[in-house]
């Protein structure tokens, strides 16, 4: 019966109700965005209060700003690594509410501390939901929507989670540097990402768990009713009959974690977390450091924050301009093209100092970096079974949260020991590694049925 639940969502055509799901998830997910990349741009806050300071004294002291940008991503590292099985052991629906409720509250919690020790602590925390509510996404969606429109639908949901980044920058340029109310502008940046816990149950009530994950724990008649329920509305939506399911079949075997280094997915496995370790550096190390690499070329605070923001507005435009060819060209090659744009823009815009070319090489960058998160985000999430997606998803993805709390530190001490020239160096040959491992290693994915990429 698993395999006639995945047949039936295979075949489904494209209507109002698919894009629905996916928007309402993506809604989620904008919360989770906004609570990942405000980091970089409350940094001027941070040292203006006297709680952070630019650079720290040793590798990894957590006085510093990459001290504040390790805590959360060595959250998200226990949230990917160890907590990434909860969403294939209770559920979507359950971890995509539970995980973003707690990353929330501690956030508030965070938007309160005065030292860095308890600053550094709460971001912890609020990583680790993070972390879980990343994996909790990607593994939802890429098991409600049919295979024909997997790329489509991560172009969606990351058009919409990156809208986010330019509402962080517009309220960083206009509360950082001020303190509304005596209190500090960084703290209502924080604040704001908040509301994200009037929507969650409202988001609940109408994203329905994933008939995958139902069929494959044993609860057929939940995943049946909720497929005929989708195939209802589609169908009234289209006017017209549905098309017959092809025969596909996902084994209904229990999986475990010693599955991901056997078979076929072991080189997946390989491939992923050599990925994973590189591509974080491009991707975050511009958006955490961005404000600090201008203010690091003689550009005082404010103007900054300006400059911040232009580039910003950039980010929803990668997985949009790009979604019209997410299921047309191989996603791998989505991959590898996002990484040689970050390096070859990043090089550049080491290299400028006038502001018009800074702030265009820093979009180009930013385009590049959100296609290859895009893309990567959808292939990732294709290469496991169902039994294990979660599992695999969160341990793979934990080694990219991992490696940002080295490479902030890293990218610290090239910042002070070369400039930002020497930064981009760096950057540029992580995303190398990013192009080989990708490259040479990944297999096919687009336009195949998920029990067949598994097979």
């Amino acid at each position: 019966m698993t395999d006639t639940i995945s047949e039936r969502l295979d075949r489904l055509p494209v209507t109002r109700t698919l894009r629905t799901l996916v928007a309402l998830l993506s809604l989620g997910g904008f919360f989770e965005f906004y609570d990942i990349f405000f980091s970089g741009y409350i940094a001027p806050g941070l040292v203006r209060s006297r709680i952070l300071t630019p650079t720290t004294r040793g590798f990894f002291g957590i006085s510093g700003i990459a001290g504040f940008v390790a805590a959360l991503f060595s959250g998200l590292f226990i949230g990917t690594a160890l907590f990434g099985f909860v969403a294939d052991r209770f559920g979507r629906r359950t971890i995509f509410t539970f995980s973003l409720l707690w990353y929330t509250a501690a956030s508030v919690v965070m938007a309160f501390q005065t030292h860095p020790f308890g600053l550094s602590l709460w971001r912890f925390l609020a990583g680790i939901g993070v972390g879980i509510e990343l994996v909790t996404i990607d593994t939802y969606i890429s098991e409600l929507v049919p295979r024909h429109w997997r790329g489509r639908a991560f172009a969606i949901n990351q058009t919409i989670q990156f809208c986010a980044i330019p509402l962080i920058a517009l309220l960083a340029w206009r509360l950082v540097p001020i303190s509304p109310l005596g209190l500090d502008g960084w703290r209502w940046v924080v604040l704001t990402g908040a509301a994200g816990a009037i929507f969650v149950w409202w988001i609940r009530r109408r994203v329905p768990e994933s008939p995958r994950w139902l069929a494959q724990h044993g609860r057929i008649d939940e995943a049946r009713r909720i497929v005929e329920n989708l195939e209802r509305r589609i169908s009234t939506e289209t006017g017209a009959s549905l098309p017959l399911p092809a025969g596909r079949a996902e084994s209904s075997a229990p999986g475990s974690f010693g599955e991901i280094w056997r078979g076929p997915y072991l080189r997946r496995t390989v491939m992923l977390i050599v990925f994973n370790l590189f591509q974080t550096v491009g991707f975050y190390g511009f958006s955490n450091w961005v404000p600090t690499l201008l203010i690091s070329r003689g550009i005082e605070v404010t103007s900054s924050l300006r400059y911040t923001f232009i580039i910003a507005i950039a980010a929803p435009f990668g997985p949009l301009l790009a979604g019209a060819l997410a299921d047309k060209v191989e996603r791998k090659w989505q991959i590898v093209v996002g990484a040689l744009g970050i390096a070859v823009a990043g090089i550049l815009f080491g290299q400028m100092s006038a502001a018009p070319l800074l702030i265009a090489f820093g979009v180009l960058l930013t385009l590049s970096a959100n296609i290859l998160s895009f893309s990567s985000h959808a292939y990732q999430a294709e290469l496991y079974p169902t039994r294990i997606r979660a599992l695999a998803v969160g341990f793979t993805y934990s080694w990219s949260r991992i490696s940002v709390v080295f490479s902030s530190f890293a990218i610290a001490f090239f910042l002070g020991r070369f400039g930002v020239p020497g930064v981009f160096a760096f950057i540029a040959g992580s995303m190398v590694m990013v192009m080989l491992s990708i490259g040479l290693l990944g297999p096919r994915t687009n336009n195949l049925a998920l029990e067949a990429i598994s097979r």
